[in-house]
């Protein structure tokens, strides 16, 4: 995008809405790449929703530091998925900055992706005012980094090492005014859906 992002929690802002997301995931161990595709919803919520002040003080922090958050929703297929399998959920996330700028800090959710117990991760923004999310589980460490090419164009890289090793590009087009946002693996092999793994 030509117009910069002050700061994460205008990223944040900017994700806003509805996306269809195609994705491509390199399996390291298996030596393998796999399609799959998602529909994804994100709704800002205000510093002050009981949702984000919950997860605040569920991970020991002052709701008070909080600027702001969203609550995502998911559902994605993959294409090694078994009959009827299917990855959904949805997850409130909470932004705390450590600097003055609002430009790193601590990133709260209510629930993992690569894991589903509560995490807190790390955000900063790049030079290019990339947002990267750094995530310590129990068994593994995430980083994605995502990215704006346009205002309904998202771009968004993985990796995952520890019990599963896993390197994934996504490429996220935002669902405008009266387009549907079904997405499903048999759709085509193009608009394959998306993993858990991000927002």
């Amino acid at each position: 995008m030509s117009q910069s992002i002050a700061d994460a929690i205008s990223f944040f802002r900017l994700s806003c809405g509805r996306w269809r997301s195609q994705r491509s995931s390199h399996h390291l161990l298996h030596r393998r790449a796999e399609a799959g595709g998602s529909y994804i919803q994100v709704v800002e919520l205000e510093a002050n929703d009981p949702r984000l002040i919950a997860v605040a003080e569920l991970h020991g922090e002052d709701p008070a530091r909080l600027v702001g958050g969203c609550r995502v929703t998911w559902n994605a297929s993959m294409a090694w998925d078994q009959a009827g399998e299917a990855h959904e959920g949805e997850s409130v996330f909470g932004l705390i900055p450590t600097d003055e700028r609002g430009r790193e800090g601590l990133l709260l959710r209510d629930r993992g992706y690569a894991e589903t117990a509560p995490v807190a991760g790390r955000f900063a923004m790049d030079e290019r005012d990339g947002l990267l999310l750094t995530t310590g589980y129990e068994t593994m460490n995430s980083l994605e980094r995502f990215s704006f090419a346009g205002p309904n164009v998202r771009l968004r890289t993985s990796t995952v090492e520890g019990l599963s090793n896993t390197a994934s590009f996504c490429v996220e087009t935002r669902i405008l005014e009266g387009e549907t946002g079904s997405t499903t693996a048999s759709d085509s092999e193009s608009s394959a859906p998306l993993s858990p793994l991000g927002w």
